[in-house]
Formats: structure tokens, sequence, C-alpha cells
């Protein structure tokens, strides 16, 4: 049985990650001409082509793809594998704030792993409006918010990543008849709400309101229940839904810029390790490609 090495498991998914084979040489300290092969070593190793390279761009294949997410699993546990073996003594607590869908999608995941390897944190997580979360921290009552920014043309800091904006449906790609687009929208503030309107008014297509949740759960049991559209995160969409990132007679959205936001100068070590946590499992895991 052959064994694949991490470091050329790492230079495959920062290449992915980084849509580019100089970007992700900086990334990882190394030549390009020593990234280009690393690849060419795990494709000999796999015996597989992992790539359908062109000019200035490439292109995973089929086998390429399945590497990818075994990848960036093996790569996961890796790393915490390694963080848990320090045996960190970093204690403290930490309130994080969390958006609702993102609760639900990446939080379990976030928790799981984090809590594992450093069990003298405690968290108290906080789930709301990006909006509302910033407000929060604003007043003192949160350390770290994971916060999604309205302006499409946000830059995240380095510790930030980006959101492909969908459209959700029903199954089959249900969308209600009517002269005006029937949507299901969260409460005032909140990022897809205002992208989704927005998208509408630029391209003149007619909507209306026909039901505003305050939950995650409950607006997407309001698409389930055929009462309209509404727009996500395409990571956080739950499997009784469609996504869809062009549909017929609606506008293509475009991504959302999702940051951590802490005192990176002031913040204490449980704080900034969870920054770090969270922002190595997006990249290996959330990130799209």
């Amino acid at each position: 049985m052959k064994n694949l090495p991490t470091d050329l498991l790492r230079a495959f998914v920062t290449v992915v990650r980084e849509k580019s084979f100089s970007a992700a040489a900086k990334k990882l300290n190394r030549s390009q001409p020593a990234v280009s092969l690393q690849i060419n070593r795990l494709e000999e190793l796999a015996d597989v082509s992992l790539m359908q390279r062109k000019s200035r761009s490439f292109s995973l294949t089929e086998e390429g793809e399945v590497l990818l997410d075994y990848a960036q699993r093996i790569l996961r546990l890796n790393d915490e594998a390694v963080l848990r073996l320090k045996k960190p003594d970093v204690v403290g607590k930490v309130r994080l704030g969390i958006p609702h869908e993102f609760a639900i999608s990446y939080l379990p995941e976030f928790l799981s792993g984090f809590s594992k390897t450093y069990p003298g944190v405690e968290l108290e997580v906080i789930s709301e409006l990006s909006h509302n979360l910033l407000g929060r921290q604003g007043r003192g009552e949160l350390d770290l918010v994971i916060a999604i920014h309205r302006d499409p043309a946000f830059n995240a800091s380095a510790d930030g990543w980006r959101e492909k904006l969908v459209w959700v449906t029903g199954q089959n790609g249900y969308i209600p008849r009517g002269e005006r687009l029937p949507l299901v929208v969260a409460p005032h503030g909140c990022v897809y709400r205002y992208r989704m309107l927005k998208a509408l008014d630029l391209h003149n297509i007619p909507w209306r309101i026909v039901y505003t949740g305050t939950s995650y759960g409950g607006i997407c049991a309001a698409v389930t229940a055929g009462l309209g559209v509404t727009v996500l995160a395409g990571n956080t969409v739950p499997p009784e839904l469609e996504s869809h990132t062009s549909i017929k007679q609606l506008p293509a959205l475009q991504d959302a810029g999702v940051d951590l936001h802490y005192d990176r100068n002031q913040a204490d070590p449980a704080v900034n390790r969870m920054a770090e946590y969270i922002t190595r499992v997006s990249r290996q895991s959330l990130n799209a490609v």
C-alpha cells in the first residue's frame, strides 16, 4: 500500500485553494517549480492525473476532485493531532458570535475539533445576523465574530474567505408562479436579503416578500413548503433544498466576503487560537473550488 505524504497533499490543496501555482508557492514559502514538482510526485504516487493544465490555469480531473476531499480531511486530522500532542496549556473563555446559518452548517465542525485540541477553553456562542453581532462586539459583548459582509467588493483579511451566494428553491427547482417573484427573507440587516433585493431591482424583476423569518430553520421550512425562493451561502444550503448558481429568470449573484473580527493586537491566547482554528478549517473544507 502506498503512502501519500502530507507535504505533497498540502501542496495540492494549497494550489487548488489559491487557484494558482505561483500564489500557492508564496503561501508555502517555496518556489513555483518546487510546488510543480510536488504535484507531479503526488500524481506519480497516486498513479493518476490530478489536474488538466492550461497555459495560466488548470482544472481538476475527476480523480483530482476525489483526492481533494480526502486530502482536506487528512490534513485536518493531521493538524489536529499535532496540536493535541503539544498538550496546549491555553485556558480562558471565548465569546463567539456566528451567523444563524453558519451555526447550523459550520459550528459543529468548529466546536468539535477545537474543544478536543483546547479542552481548557470555555466557549460561549451567540447566533444572530452579522450586523447585530458586530454591534454586540462594538459594545464589548463578544470577543470574536464571524461576519458576512454586504459589499460585494469587500476584501477579507488574511483570516477570511469568500462564500458563493446561490438562489435556493424547493425540490426540482420549483419557483411559485405569479406576476411578482415570491421571496422568503430574513429581517432588515440581513446580507442575503440586501443582495437578493438589489440584484432583482438591478434587473427590473418584480418581487414581493411572502415570508420573513428570524431563524435559518424557519426560512428553510418556508422554502421547503413552496412559499417562495431565497438566497443563502452555497455551503449552508440543507440537503432537502436545491441551490442554483444560475437559474432561468433570476440574476447571477456575486460572492460574499466572510471575515473574522477580533482585536488582533490585544486578543488573549484563547481568542487567537480560536481564530486560527476557524481559519484553518474554513480553508480546508469550506472553500469553494
